[in-house]
């Protein structure tokens, strides 16, 4: 799974991708949420967790939490920005 990374999350993890092992690698054979996706990352990058907010789109689309993500969709992590 190949995760698209913006703005301060590119900073954070040093790269404009992230490359994730697959569920089953996690000895998880069912899908991942977007939940437990940002529950991971937060635990493997802690800089992550101090965002005030970090949303998730999965397919071009903003995702839930509890949206269902598998190996094949496109994810983008997104964080918050500033402007007006």
């Amino acid at each position: 799974m190949t995760i698209l990374l913006f703005g301060v999350t590119k900073d954070i993890i040093g790269s404009s991708t992230l490359s994730m092992p697959s569920s089953s690698e996690f000895g998880v054979k069912k899908s991942k949420t977007v939940k437990e996706l940002k529950e991971y990352l937060g635990k493997m990058y802690p800089e992550l967790k101090k965002l005030s907010s970090l949303a998730v789109a999965v397919n071009n689309s903003y995702a839930n939490d509890d949206t269902i993500i598998d190996n094949f969709d496109e994810i983008a992590l997104i964080p918050p920005v500033s402007g007006g």
